[in-house]
């Protein structure tokens, strides 16, 4: 079970012009937004990632504007290959990781794999993932739980941290995912 104590959310690449045109792009990018809300409300940790951003742009506004902090660069597809990311991973202390954002099926993928390689629990949210094809998500998706890295939804996750309905942030909680 995933818990606000060892739980931590990466964000991958979620960024210009890509953003939006992923599959379902409006849905992934809400959904998105509302897990870093929940997560800030939670005092969970947040490292952000952006691929490439002088190339690619930054990370879409309507998700930057929850986040605190700059985000970490990164040219690798996997985020475990740059050594800052390594850093601030191991700085946060955490063992389980909540993987979101883009594309399902290279950065989102290879991320996960390698958190998994590395002994971490991960688990995907899959209504907050998202590729230009659906075909590829899927792929992605399908690869990732082949690996032992298990889908979950925005609401199944948050409700997971929760554990319990007189949470102090349950409300908070509940006002994002209605």
């Amino acid at each position: 079970m995933f818990t606000v104590e060892e739980a931590c959310l990466v964000v991958v690449d979620v960024q210009g012009k890509l953003a939006t045109i992923v599959d379902e792009s409006e849905a992934t990018i809400a959904n998105i937004a509302k897990l870093i809300q929940a997560m800030l409300a939670l005092e969970v940790p947040i490292l952000w990632l952006e691929q490439n951003p002088s190339r690619l742009g930054g990370t879409a506004l309507d998700i930057a504007q929850h986040l605190q902090g700059q985000a970490i660069a990164k040219m690798a597809f996997s985020a475990c290959e740059e050594e800052e990311f390594v850093k601030a991973m191991k700085e946060s202390g955490r063992s389980q990781f909540i993987v979101t954002g883009i594309e399902t099926h290279i950065c989102v993928y290879q991320t996960a794999r390698q958190l998994k390689e590395q002994g971490f629990e991960v688990e995907v949210v899959v209504d907050a993932v998202s590729s230009r094809t659906k075909a590829n998500k899927e792929v992605g998706l399908a690869k990732m739980s082949a690996l032992g890295i298990y889908p979950t939804s925005m609401e199944m996750i948050l409700y997971e941290l929760l554990q319990r309905a007189d949470h102090e942030q349950f409300k908070t909680i509940l006002q994002l995912v209605k």
